[in-house]
């Protein structure tokens, strides 16, 4: 299957001087899936294979409940292509070249 995009930003129901540390542990989970991503200051664009990137979605819900929340709100935002998609297709053009 084509590469998809999914963003991911995950708002858990904790204390407000908890709430980055937690986000920073799912941020570290996806990290060590190996998969390609992007974090940005509202969400974290992740790209591969769907069925596995809405794994990690579901296991950042159960990270934000271990670290505390009561409730975890998620906005997950799919870019799906028979062709695929990437991320430097959509933002490539705006990084600055050193």
């Amino acid at each position: 299957m084509a590469s998809v995009n999914v963003s991911l930003q995950v708002i858990p129901n904790v204390p407000n001087e908890r709430v980055y540390p937690v986000v920073d542990k799912v941020i570290a989970m996806i990290a060590a899936s190996g998969i390609k991503y992007e974090v940005g200051p509202m969400e974290t664009t992740m790209e591969g294979e769907l069925s596995e990137l809405l794994k990690l979605v579901k296991k950042a819900q159960e990270i934000c409940v271990q670290e505390g929340a009561t409730r975890v709100i998620s906005m997950v935002k799919i870019d799906y292509s028979p062709e695929g998609v990437t991320i430097e297709e959509k933002v490539g053009k705006y990084r600055t070249k050193e």
